[in-house]
């Protein structure tokens, strides 16, 4: 089944020990669309606090009650580096996370073990190389152009059940007399300008 990534956006996330926040954000890989962390807010109602989690520390999401649950304790999540979401996530903050969770910082899907995690541990995060790490959150609104044209206006993301994978964009398609809302499968993009603020694809308009 396909889900609306955006509908998990401030759900409760569950620690072993307790809740310990709300989804926030995601992070995905700008080349294989695949959401590799979760940005939660782990602060106060006076003071946001976001912290990033690799997706592989989280259990499959609760669709019906919209509740997330991760195999961390609340210490191990409220001691997890800080992200700057709203720029390109830079190498050394994935160095960092990698440094805190170790193995599990790794996209690919594998089990590791909880007990080398340390706890109170922080780490600078300098300006630096792009990895390819993106804000979900950021890139809405972007425009979408085809091989032919302007297409529409990206309002959210599908992603498949149980893969953690953006396979499609959900866009506004805009039109002479109204507007409607399509699908569009991530493969068919062929390359997105950060400093236009537009997805391109590789399709014309008129593809089905």
């Amino acid at each position: 089944m396909l889900y609306d990534v955006r509908s998990l956006i401030g759900s409760p996330v569950f620690a072993t020990d307790g809740e310990t926040g709300r989804v926030r954000d995601f992070l995905f890989d700008d080349e294989s669309w695949q959401i590799r962390y979760v940005v939660l807010d782990v602060g106060s109602w006076l003071r946001r606090h976001d912290v990033v989690l690799p997706v592989n520390t989280f259990e499959p999401p609760d669709w019906a009650t919209k509740v997330c649950s991760v195999r961390l304790s609340k210490e191990q999540v409220e001691d997890s580096p800080d992200v700057d979401t709203e720029k390109p996530v830079s190498r050394q903050q994935e160095l960092a996370m990698r440094q805190y969770f170790g193995a599990m910082a790794c996209w690919v899907d594998s089990e590791f073990g909880l007990a080398s995690i340390p706890a109170g541990v922080k780490y600078p995060t300098p300006e630096g190389e792009d990895p390819h790490l993106r804000s979900a959150h950021h890139l809405i609104g972007y425009n979408i152009r085809a091989t032919d044209g302007d297409f529409g206006r990206l309002e959210g993301f599908v992603m498949d059940q149980g893969t953690w994978h953006l396979g499609y964009l959900e866009v506004t398609a805009l039109g002479w007399l109204h507007h409607r809302t399509v699908v569009i499968p991530t493969l068919w993009v062929d390359y997105i300008s950060w400093p236009e603020f537009r997805i391109y694809l590789n399709h014309s308009r008129s593809t089905r």
